[in-house]
């Protein structure tokens, strides 16, 4: 077991049973707060463990690295550290929480110093990404978007069951929690119009993923196989995939999605360790026909994380609209990335790698407001009375997941994003 990960451990601070940030859990991001810039915190209950301020108190002096690395506005240059150290640094971070340790503990002015609660800051994008693949590896997402657009007898394209499909999408857009959006305009042709028109989407849409962070590189020509995968990826985070419908319908053919997709990504701003998810390993579907011999793996690749989806209108309430779950993928995270380096294409520190739309089998874990309401011919009904086919404006989508498991609950907290009409 990895030391931090002991469920018998407690905090000397007080965390609330429902807290996603138990000592077990340690994620870490980017933050800043009056008297203080851009630096690395890790997330302890309602607290922000600051980073930089125990490095500069030689906090770990014993870790090969230089405590420089946590006064950084990205994580990237921490995580290309390589996995023993961050492992390394997780475990002296959940020593120094531990209710029977007292190097912080016992001083209440190194306490006001390295602690700082979350409500008195801001939380800032947590990597520099250099590159952005979005996948389609929910079998019941791409099985439900090809019975409403396609035949439903052959509702999935003839590759999609011997192939992690994906794109390169736009690294610049993605924002964090937090972070309002516009509506994006963009080309749009009715079915019965003759020519296109230009203007805002009509059918504004969110995309519940996951999404996976590299934090080691290769060259060019290498690849990595599905059972080394873990040694490249740091951690993972909530991804919302923001998509204008009726845009993405017009443009994909002939090379797939665009501008339908490039104007804003969100993400959570906590990177949850992978160290921290090993707990929650599941088996995953059964994928046949057996993949090719480089995507065939050993052992639990899936992840029991439960996801939530809510839609808030403007002024109103939170109205859960979708309860899903990571497990369901039928690709998994280690086969995208071997898929993603089989061609010899580097991978970098940084990387985000979504995971595609993540729908279960019932209506009600279905991710996206695509299939909750089966392309707009069946409304969700909200608590103030108002209905909804897509996104409004003013709404704000919100997204929260955790995983859970013998008392331990290990949290994103949520990505919290606004939709501002058109510019």
């Amino acid at each position: 077991m990895i030391r931090a990960n002991d469920p018998s451990l407690h905090s000397w601070i007080e965390i609330d049973a429902k807290s996603d940030f138990p000592i077990q859990n340690l994620p870490f991001g980017i933050f800043r707060a009056p008297n203080r810039d851009p630096r690395l915190g890790v997330a302890i209950g309602e607290y922000i463990l600051d980073l930089c301020e125990l490095g500069r108190r030689d906090f770990f002096e014993l870790i090969d690295l230089d405590p420089n690395v946590f006064h950084r506005p990205y994580l990237n240059d921490f995580i290309a550290l390589g996995k023993p150290i961050w492992r390394a640094v997780r475990n002296r971070v959940s020593e120094l929480l531990r209710n029977d340790n007292d190097e912080i503990s016992g001083n209440s002015n190194l306490i006001r110093a390295v602690l700082v609660k979350q409500s008195e800051a801001e939380m800032l994008m947590p990597v520099k990404v250099g590159n952005y693949t979005d996948f389609y590896s929910s079998i019941e997402h791409a099985t439900n978007v090809g019975t409403m657009f396609r035949d439903p007898k052959n509702a999935l394209l003839p590759n999609w069951k011997h192939i992690p499909i994906g794109y390169h999408g736009r690294a610049s857009s993605i924002v964090v929690s937090g972070t309002d959006i516009y509506r994006p305009k963009g080309q749009t042709k009715a079915p019965d119009a003759e020519a296109p028109t230009f203007g805002p989407t009509r059918l504004l849409d969110f995309e519940l993923e996951v999404a996976f962070i590299t934090g080691r590189e290769t060259e060019l020509g290498e690849s990595i196989s599905p059972n080394e995968a873990d040694d490249y990826i740091f951690g993972l985070v909530l991804f919302n995939d923001w998509s204008a419908r009726d845009i993405q319908t017009w443009e994909y053919v002939p090379l797939g999605p665009f501008l339908a997709k490039s104007f804003a990504s969100s993400v959570s701003p906590w990177v949850v360790t992978l160290d921290a998810l090993e707990p929650f390993r599941v088996k995953g579907p059964v994928q046949d026909p057996r993949p090719l011999p480089y995507l065939e793996f050993t052992g639990n690749r899936n992840y029991d994380i439960k996801l939530e989806v809510l839609l808030q209108p403007e002024g109103g309430e939170e109205n859960s609209i979708c309860r899903s779950n990571y497990r369901y993928m039928y690709w998994n995270m280690n086969q995208q990335l071997a898929h993603q380096s089989s061609n010899g294409c580097n991978i970098q520190v940084g990387d985000m790698y979504a995971s595609g739309t993540i729908s279960g089998s019932e209506k009600d874990s279905y991710g996206s407001m695509l299939e909750l309401t089966w392309r707009g011919t069946n409304p969700l009904k909200l608590s103030d009375g108002s209905e909804r086919k897509f996104i409004n404006d003013g709404d704000t989508v919100i997204m929260r997941g955790h995983a859970e498991r013998n008392g331990i609950r290990i949290g994103f907290s949520e990505v919290r994003t606004k939709v501002l009409p058109a510019v």
